[in-house]
């Protein structure tokens, strides 16, 4: 006998059109849902999230199949995954066997479940079918059982958890009853590429065929409903999210990480900068409260709330949900409160590590526009004062603006706001400028360009602060008036190619820039030095004694550039020896200064510094190396008052480089 079954066994094919009509019925219930939630969604203002549309269907495929940002994280996201593979092969299996029942056969007279296909497509949805069960298990002892700081669980959850679990153990039933009676004893053989379907038949041996139909008839149709009751329980629940998450993965920005909207200063009709309410957020903001399966990841990984400062990225993605649902009049910035919104450091950590494709940082950076620009507002008076500082001498530390080239007094380096000519423009930023500690930084990179035959130039006393302090503390008309001063004096000064050593400059000069015409081409001096070694115009001799070192990874080049290699093969060059943190690459700890942050002091919780030097500590490295002047101002500061100055000391990738090269 051919391997194969009766498709509508004991149920008939009298129950086609009923079951369909209902089926219809509850995708028009799924249907009525969302539709209902259309109006709050649109409660936000309009973004362009439906261009480029091939590349869009394209992540949506790739990030929904491959569950790649699901499983990073071990916890809780491998079982969801393989519970999402096993759910979504269980899916395609009962489709297939409509599409046999209900068109191949009775349209083209063509069965294709049979033979060798039938019993491997019977032994991959049994084996489907056992891992699903088992990684819902796995899911509900966490969530009910071990409980997770931070993890909410709400009666929504033990629903969803018993529907699923009712689906797939009535399924396994009905297959049972099936077996039990037409291939138990009948066909042993072909039974077998049922197994878990074999052990459900087992309950089944006692019973006469007539009980064992009437089983069947009864469990086939609560199978039935409760699959029709997920189907249409979605958009009222949790379960929302199965469409909403992976929706978000085509509604996710293209636009290089970090872009944040450019705002029309000049723009004499707008009453609103920032946002105040929910309504002056985007739509896609609303749409992601519903798209957060509340997996607390952004929290998890947030700074700031590691150190017990009040925000959490996951709450404030919902309470723009439950305000846009329950008072979108009201004031949102209230809501979510000014301390948790000073608190973000805008590492972008939520983001990157979040599944649905949720947009943290933004709606943050929204926010405080609204404090900063329409109240005046900002987390400190000396937050305050720099930001007055910036505007009047061009730097956050209020000195002399025409002392801002006296560091590179006594160097190889061409001032070309003057006329002198350079390979390369070094833009120092403020803290090199200005900070003792971070002169020998820019000294050092100066040092590396001469030994590699790199001239460098300066526009020393017409550079201004770059803007991206005060712009992230919401003060955009601030931003883009230093930003248009530096824009149009390095136009002027003739170069072709622009190097800094903050991460912070480089995000600005190389993207938020480009929005007020800046096209000159920029690189931060990590990945300038590996090019000088790579093309042999720079040799190391690294020390005959390997050096053990850790590396941190600053937000600004890691996760916003993914620049992570170039550093550290650097370094080895040098002759580290390389001791990773815990927290490394994409899953790097903040610093603690970005954000504008690095212009407040840190009065809630306990330094984000202390915490990350602490980790650096555990690697048993003492040399803890940074590629940012604000990492470097943080962790010095972080070892004086957390007590570490006799295990670890911090020094720049540029001092050490500047130390090994060949003369």
């Amino acid at each position: 006998m051919e391997a194969t079954r009766e498709i509508y066994w004991n149920i008939g094919h009298g129950v086609v059109i009923p079951m369909y009509l209902l089926t219809f019925a509850a995708f028009g219930i799924l249907a009525w849902g969302f539709w209902k939630r259309l109006p709050v969604w649109r409660q936000g203002k309009p973004l362009n999230r439906f261009d480029r549309y091939d590349e869009r269907v394209k992540r949506l495929v790739s990030v929904v199949l491959s569950q790649d940002k699901v499983a990073r994280v071990k916890d809780g996201g491998i079982p969801h995954a393989l519970f999402f593979w096993g759910f979504l092969t269980l899916f395609a299996g009962t489709l297939l066997v409509m599409l046999q029942a209900d068109f191949f056969t009775p349209l083209m007279n063509v069965n294709i479940l049979k033979g060798e296909f039938y019993k491997a497509f019977s032994l991959v949805l049994d084996l489907a079918g056992l891992g699903t069960i088992l990684m819902l298990a796995g899911l509900s002892i966490r969530r009910f059982v071990v409980k997770p700081d931070g993890l909410e669980t709400v009666n929504d959850d033990r629903i969803i958890h018993q529907l699923l679990f009712a689906i797939l153990l009535t399924g396994f039933c009905v297959e049972g009853a099936r077996m039990a009676a037409t291939e138990l004893h009948q066909n042993p053989d072909l039974a077998r590429f049922s197994p878990v379907g074999y052990v459900f038949a087992q309950m089944f041996t006692a019973y006469t065929d007539d009980s064992i139909r009437t089983v069947h008839t009864v469990l086939w149709w609560v199978h039935f409903t409760l699959v029709l009751g997920f189907i249409a329980a979605l958009p009222y629940t949790k379960l929302r999210h199965i469409l909403t998450t992976s929706i978000n993965s085509f509604f996710a920005p293209l636009e290089e990480k970090g872009t944040i909207g450019t705002l029309n200063m000049e723009d004499e009709s707008q009453e609103q900068f920032g946002a105040t309410k929910v309504t002056d957020l985007t739509w896609k903001d609303i749409f992601d409260a519903d798209a957060c399966t509340s997996c607390k990841r952004c929290q998890d990984r947030c700074p700031a709330s590691a150190t017990d400062k009040p925000l959490s990225p996951m709450k404030v993605v919902k309470q723009v949900g439950e305000v846009a649902w329950t008072a979108p009049d009201s004031s949102l910035v209230e809501t979510v409160t000014a301390d948790a919104l000073w608190s973000c450091t805008t590492c972008r950590a939520c983001q990157d590590i979040c599944p649905a494709e949720i947009e943290h940082v933004n709606k943050i950076l929204e926010m405080r526009r609204s404090l900063s620009l329409m109240e005046g507002e900002f987390p400190g008076d000396e937050v305050r004062t720099a930001v007055s500082n910036v505007e009047v001498n061009g730097n956050p530390f209020g000195l002399a603006y025409a002392s801002r080239g006296d560091w590179a007094e006594g160097l190889p380096v061409a001032r070309v706001s003057d006329g002198e000519e350079a390979d390369i423009l070094y833009f120092a930023g403020c803290y090199a400028s200005f900070d003792k500690r971070n002169r020998d930084v820019a000294r050092s990179f100066v040092k590396i360009c001469a030994a590699a035959g790199i001239t460098v130039g300066i526009l020393g006393k017409d550079e201004k602060c770059c803007g991206e302090p005060v712009r992230k503390l919401g003060n955009e008309y601030l931003y883009q008036m230093v930003a248009q001063e530096n824009i149009e004096t390095m136009k002027a000064s003739g170069a072709k190619k622009v190097v800094t050593t903050c991460p912070h400059c480089f995000n600005t000069l190389s993207r938020d820039y480009r929005d007020l015409g800046f096209e000159l081409e920029t690189e931060h001096y990590a990945t300038f030095i590996h090019s000088l070694m790579e093309s042999g115009r720079l040799a190391l001799a690294p020390e005959q004694k390997r050096f053990p070192f850790t590396y941190h990874d600053s937000c600004y080049l890691g996760r916003y550039k993914d620049i992570f290699t170039e550093p550290r093969a650097v370094l080895a060059a040098a002759g580290g020896d390389l001791r990773e943190m815990d927290r490394s690459g994409c899953d790097s700890f903040c610093c603690g200064a970005g954000g504008g942050r690095i212009l407040a002091e840190e009065k809630l919780g306990t330094k984000i510094s202390e915490a990350r030097v602490r980790m650096a500590g555990e690697t048993g490295a003492p040399l803890l190396v940074s590629n940012c002047p604000f990492c470097l101002t943080m962790f010095e500061d972080g070892i004086k008052t957390g007590g570490f100055e006799e295990s670890i000391k911090v020094r720049d990738l540029a001092e050490i480089v500047a130390e090994r090269i060949v003369t």
